[in-house]
């Protein structure tokens, strides 16, 4: 529940007065990002690096603490782009699941860590050892189901679970790989903080400040050559109004942050190098409590999904930023791999007001002479949508969403209650409407398991795990189990075919808007950077993107 429409607007950076010594404190340095002779970028300039208001040296990846530099030390098993869901090879160069529950892994070799020492597969098993063996360091979960890590080899692995794990492989393939023989030297890797950073990445630690953090190439990195990049720095966020300011000013190569008003207040400044791309993310969606009349009722559902008016809530509510949602529940464009051709419009579902007026009057709910719609127990319809006190793009959205149901003659009475409430209500059902965030992963299953399979429900007044609208079908059950055990997305397709339909079909919830990833570029001395229109990862696929970047044409 923390995908939102756009932060809560700061005041424009055009009326914004600071004065020189603030924004000398605050501001990053720029002026070496320029290419030098051997056709490399001296410096690529980024934003925070975590670690709250007051960070400290940790680059244990493993730490609810670390650092967010740590995707430069350490390397993963695989990148899965964060955009398309496709896997590049990083220390894994194979992987195949043998059965549901037991993992082979092939790995790269010829890998060093950047002290000099040989990567092997004993460091694969060590890693995912310690994640089993040490619940505070389980961040994904994996150690819940994992039975055993073992190196079968000098570059095999095997990891095997107690149930089928098909459905975490993005987990799996995503986690930081340690050396053994540093971390087995540490009293408590918990509490270990790793200020050694010694990683098999293609970067190492060159300084730290709680200010700001720099990175530098490191030379011995296994893909050395597509590395363009010197040194990454990262300057600790200030307030927003002077981030946004030093982003017009072309002090950041990208960011990735809310900007109001941004082809005034960034593009103008430099229409020739400045540019944003604001994919789309996991989709946010009118949940209608399914454990209760009229919304256990599919024609009822079926009707409101073509009657609420998306296109003008994304324009009103989020200040167009965004894109309407399809309501088979994938990302389009970037699952487009995922979609069931034969799906009109990739499963977006036109507004057609009339067409949603004529399903509720056939489906039992007509008029009265007042235009009210009346229930099937002849009296009118009313009911409450609630979204979280202070969640202002929501609201916005919500008065949408409102709109939309009085122009179907129904009333609804929208609230804002304290988040904590809210949340509670969320869990035990306590609701006629809200808005609900699930899918947007690579993770097929996980997608489409935690919002729909009925084990993840609850009776009204306990705590659903994850499927909060309370929607319960058997026949979708089943798909869901039998996608639990499918090893292979030629195996998966299939189902998750299926799935869409019972999207569209049964409405469970209806996907209304997708949350935007922010992500602002300069190509001032940096190109390379993923875009609209060269879509090749998304924004915060890192190990990704820095084997594209290269200097700026003409420098």
């Amino acid at each position: 529940m923390n995908s939102r429409l756009a932060p809560r607007a700061a005041a424009g950076i055009a009326a914004l007065a600071v004065t020189g010594a603030a924004l000398a404190a605050c501001s990053p340095a720029t002026s070496e990002g320029s290419a030098d002779a051997a056709g490399m970028i001296p410096v690529v300039q980024l934003g925070d690096f975590g670690g709250g208001s007051n960070p400290q040296v940790n680059y244990n990846p493993f730490s609810a603490n670390r650092l967010g530099v740590i995707w430069g030390i350490y390397d993963t098993l695989m990148t899965t782009n964060g955009y398309d869901c496709s896997e590049t090879p990083e220390l894994a160069t194979e992987y195949e699941w043998v059965t549901p529950s037991e993992l082979h892994l092939t790995l790269r070799e010829n890998v060093t860590w950047n002290d000099g020492e040989p990567f092997t597969a004993e460091d694969v098993a060590y890693t995912f050892g310690i994640i089993n063996d040490n619940a505070a360091l389980d961040l994904t979960g994996l150690g819940a189901h994992l039975e055993s890590a073992e190196a079968v080899g000098e570059n095999e692995a095997v990891l095997t679970f107690d149930a089928p794990s098909v459905a975490d492989t993005p987990k799996i393939l995503a986690t930081s790989i340690v050396p053994e023989h540093v971390w087995s030297q540490q009293e408590d890797p918990v509490t270990y903080t790793a200020e050694e950073a010694v990683g098999t990445g293609m970067f190492t630690v060159k300084s730290f400040t709680p200010q700001r953090v720099s990175m530098q190439k490191n030379p011995d990195y296994w893909d050395a050559d597509k590395v363009k990049v010197q040194e990454v720095r990262f300057v600790k966020d200030g307030e927003a109004q002077i981030n946004q300011l030093n982003l017009a000013k072309g002090m950041y190569d990208a960011q990735y942050m809310y900007v109001p008003d941004i082809e005034d207040t960034y593009v103008k400044a430099d229409p020739d190098h400045h540019g944003y791309w604001f994919a789309p993310g996991s989709p946010i969606s009118l949940l209608m409590n399914n454990a209760k009349a009229p919304f256990d009722d599919l024609a009822f559902r079926a009707a409101i999904m073509h009657g609420i008016d998306k296109e003008t809530l994304v324009k009103r509510a989020g200040e167009g930023y965004t894109t309407v949602a399809s309501q088979t529940s994938l990302v389009v464009p970037g699952m487009d791999s995922w979609l069931d051709p034969s799906i009109a419009d990739k499963g977006v579902i036109p507004f057609d007001a009339q067409k949603a007026d004529e399903l509720l009057t056939a489906a039992g709910y007509a008029t009265d002479s007042d235009g009210r719609r009346l229930g099937k127990d002849g009296e009118p319809l009313a009911f409450t949508f609630i979204t979280p006190q202070g969640w202002d793009d929501w609201t916005r959205a919500a008065n949408e969403v409102v709109r939309s149901f009085e122009d179907l003659g129904i009333e609804v009475t929208l609230n804002t209650p304290e988040f904590q409430t809210f949340e509670v209500d969320r869990r035990q059902g306590n609701y006629d409407l809200l808005f609900g965030v699930r899918g947007g992963t690579c993770s097929m299953f996980q997608n489409f398991n935690e919002p729909l399979h009925s084990d993840n429900t609850a009776p009204i007044g306990k705590d659903a795990t994850t499927n909060e609208s309370r929607f319960s079908d058997p026949a979708v059950d089943a798909l869901l189990d039998q996608l639990r055990n499918a090893k292979t997305p030629e195996e998966q397709k299939p189902i998750v075919v299926e799935l869409q339909k019972a999207m569209i079909e049964k409405v469970p919830f209806v996907p209304l808007w997708y949350g935007a990833r922010w992500f602002e570029y300069n190509t001032a001395r940096v190109d390379g950077w993923p875009t609209e229109d060269d879509p090749y990862a998304a924004a915060s696929d890192n190990t990704i993107i820095f084997k594209r970047l290269a200097p700026a044409d003409g420098e």
